[in-house]
């Protein structure tokens, strides 16, 4: 057993990497288009032949600080594509498309996530948010491989909250790891440590329902939160989309990462 740690609430974000985040199929277009300079409009010329073309701008990410790892994580553990482990909580599922720093998809890398119950408790550390519940250090956590087209899918439930922090989920991106016969994987190299952010207008929806709604510790707002420097899609905020009509059924959440390889 790890020993307890302090909170998350003194964190601040870390300092940058060569990490990119993209907020969808068009981001490289609208990046090189918010890149380019506004010249006044120029005299009428004649038209230009092949030869006096002007080159293609290359396409380009969004640079996005790291989040802090936070105190939580537990090296060693399961690939899976389902964490929740009969956890409790409205279903969350995450569709994260990794891509490199042209923006081209990553594939076979292991996208990692860990974050605490709806009761704000994490596997591995229960207690630290007063609560006296079943601990086999593996619930909510876990990663899986992306596809050809650099797609992440994992199934989980809507993270809870514990003194000090906005909902969120860790996530951490490798490449060249090794699975192994117990289900794990050791190896390779971590590109990117960062974290996954909730709107707060479905998060104030989300803790009126139970189990959420059994919570009495005070939820930090996006707002107030130490971490989240309120970057939108750059900073890792997911785009949710209803699963159902009401907040119990769930959400799918969706963000593109892109890292540096190099």
């Amino acid at each position: 057993m790890t020993e307890t740690p302090t909170n998350e609430m003194s964190e601040a974000p870390v300092g940058r990497r060569t990490v990119l985040l993209a907020t969808g199929a068009s981001a490289a277009a609208l990046a090189v288009a918010a890149a380019a300079p506004v010249a006044p409009s120029p005299s009428p010329t004649p038209a230009a032949g092949p030869a006096d073309a002007a080159p293609v701008a290359a396409a380009v990410c969004t640079l996005t600080k790291e989040m802090t790892e936070g105190p939580y994580y537990l090296d060693g553990q399961l690939v899976r594509s389902d964490v929740t482990e009969g956890k409790p909580g409205a279903p969350l599922k995450l569709v994260l498309t990794v891509v490199d720093s042209a923006c081209a998809p990553l594939g076979g890398a292991l996208v990692e996530i860990w974050h605490c119950d709806a009761l704000g408790e994490y596997s591995g550390y229960v207690g630290n948010n007063g609560h006296s519940e079943a601990d086999d250090g593996t619930f909510l956590r876990g990663g899986v491989l992306t596809n050809a087209s650099g797609v992440a899918a994992l199934t989980t439930v809507y993270p809870g909250w514990y003194r000090g922090r906005c909902v969120h989920v860790h996530v951490k991106v490798h490449t060249g790891v090794t699975l192994t016969s117990d289900g794990s994987f050791t190896g390779g190299r971590e590109l990117h440590t960062g974290q996954l952010f909730f709107s707060e207008t479905i998060t104030t929806a989300m803790a009126k329902v139970s189990p959420y709604s059994t919570n009495k510790v005070t939820r930090t707002t996006l707002t107030q939160d130490s971490v989240y420097d309120g970057g939108g899609a750059s900073s890792g905020l997911l785009t949710l989309t209803a699963l159902g009509s009401t907040a119990s059924a769930g959400y799918t959440g969706t963000l593109t990462l892109g890292v540096g390889t190099s």
